[in-house]
């Protein structure tokens, strides 16, 4: 009996350390089980050291480590040395007496910072290119892309550049500059972070109001329905027919591809609403990410809705060093294209992406060289309506350049939709997949509903009993049950 119950007991100790140890086959998500867990152990040692900035810092860090090394192993030591390094040369440029030599050390930190990006981003990319012009024979490198090293990689760009303009003062410990790039609710996959935003709140170490932390449960909540309920479960029929389009009608190519447009924004929407909330519930703001952004009527709209953290960092680290709209219009029409082709880039390291940035750029360019005309045109339903059509046409079909697994794969996708479409099935669909369909027409009307509305639903919620939030939460539950896969998917947004 005894050896029976040690044998028990190993084996129990066996499976949580397996559990609690990296597995590349399964990262730690926001919507795993595993992840809640900790989240709720971690919360009541958060709140007993939050009286002590050093020691609730100092947790905190140490939680997102593991976080991080849960999400991509070992890469925790290079985040770990990035912070360093990037820490001890903001302390360099602010005591710098010439401005020469504090733009030198600027220099320095964004290339270690794009170097490493480089390598293991962008490296077996450039390599192939070249191979390809050589006629070599290529081999790609055995590089691992660490999990939301682009996010993180921003963030720190940011911090530098901040001190150098004397934006912000670099942190007096470095624990702190590695509290603010480590923040798990923001590691993986953003909202890219501000230092100059979140750095005073991390020293005032206020705690959250009981409106904060409601407000914060009701986000996480929205998340969970947007990536668990509703993106995992629409991809299900947006896989088919991105993984094989030549198998599929155009009626049921448009709807695969309409399906995406609404997957990839409740897929990294619900993830940043989880982690907004889940920052609150600490104390923090994050800032808001999207802002319902299929209701844009032009692509400049679009892109002050859509990923705000990203599009707002491209336009104040990039779009305006560059020249902005100061240099004259063909310089701003350059300077536009130029800014989309790098956030392309930015997404992944393929020709598909660079080329989907691309298009956005001279979809700005263009909104921006018809602005005379445009504003001459009166303002009335029927032309909001075509400027939001021509807007969300264009938007979706671009889309398939970034879901689809090459560029010829593409543009067969959008020939299929308009070299086989039979009208007729249109109506045979929704019969075909009810469910699907049902669930497509739903978020559509959540997405165009008044911001009012969804700012009156969740103050009633932050005010309302506690039974009430916790039949909601349970209600949610049911759902992600009902409607999740065999496993959890990871987040669209993970590979960059």
């Amino acid at each position: 009996m005894i050896t029976e119950l040690y044998d028990n007991l190993h084996l129990v100790w066996r499976n949580l350390a397996d559990m609690l140890c990296y597995d590349p086959s399964a990262p730690m998500l926001f919507s795993s089980g595993l992840f809640w867990v900790l989240f709720l152990l971690f919360l009541p040692v958060y709140s007993l050291l939050k009286g002590s900035k050093v020691k609730m810092s100092l947790f905190v860090v140490a939680f997102s480590l593991y976080f991080y090394y849960k999400s991509s192993g070992l890469f925790f030591l290079m985040l770990i040395g990035t912070s360093f390094i990037d820490w001890t040369i903001s302390h360099i440029i602010h005591k710098c007496n010439t401005k020469r030599g504090k733009l030198i050390w600027m220099w320095i930190s964004i290339l270690i910072s794009l170097s490493i990006l480089g390598y293991f981003k962008y490296a077996n990319f450039f390599l192939w290119n070249w191979n390809q012009m050589v006629e070599g024979n290529f081999q790609p490198l055995d590089i691992i892309l660490p999990v939301g090293i682009s996010f993180y990689t921003f963030q720190s760009i940011s911090y530098v550049v901040d001190v150098y303009k004397g934006r912000i003062l670099p942190t007096r410990r470095w624990w702190d500059y590695l509290f603010f790039l480590s923040f798990f609710p923001a590691l993986v996959a953003g909202p890219i972070v501000r230092a100059d935003y979140f750095l005073p709140q991390l020293e005032k170490n206020e705690r959250a109001t009981r409106d904060m932390i409601w407000t914060g449960l009701w986000l996480i909540i929205i998340g969970i329905i947007k990536k668990a309920v509703v993106a995992d479960y629409i991809s299900q029929y947006n896989d088919l027919i991105f993984n094989d389009p030549q198998l599929y009608t155009g009626v049921q190519t448009l709807m695969g591809v309409l399906g995406y447009t609404m997957q990839i924004y409740c897929d990294f929407s619900g993830y940043s609403d989880m982690a907004i909330g889940l920052a609150l519930i600490m104390g923090f703001r994050l800032g808001i990410n999207f802002n319902s952004p299929y209701q844009s009527r032009n692509l400049t709209e679009f892109w002050r809705r859509w990923h705000i953290s990203l599009s707002s960092w491209l336009r104040d680290y990039l779009y305006i060093p560059l020249g902005g709209n100061r240099k004259g219009t063909i310089r701003t029409y350059v300077n536009n294209f130029l800014t989309m082709l790098i956030g392309g880039l930015w997404h992944g390291a393929a020709w598909k992406f660079i080329f989907w940035g691309a298009m956005h750029g001279v979809g700005l360019a263009v909104h921006k060289a018809c602005q005379p005309v445009l504003k001459k045109i009166p303002d009335n339903w029927f032309t909001i309506f075509i400027s939001w059509a021509v807007t969300f046409v264009y938007v979706s079909l671009l889309w398939v350049f970034f879901r689809a697994a090459d560029f010829e794969q593409s543009v067969l996708i959008i020939k299929n939709i308009f070299v086989d479409f039979i009208p007729q099935q249109l109506i045979e669909f929704p019969m075909q997949r009810p469910e699907w369909c049902v669930m497509m027409l739903l978020l559509i009307i959540f997405h165009f509903l008044p911001a009012a509305w969804g700012e009156k639903i969740e103050s009633w919620f932050v005010k309302s009993p506690w039974p009430i939030k916790l039949g909601i939460f349970l209600g949610v539950v049911q759902l992600v049950i009902e409607f999740m896969s065999s496993e959890v998917a990871p987040f669209i947004y993970f590979q960059f």
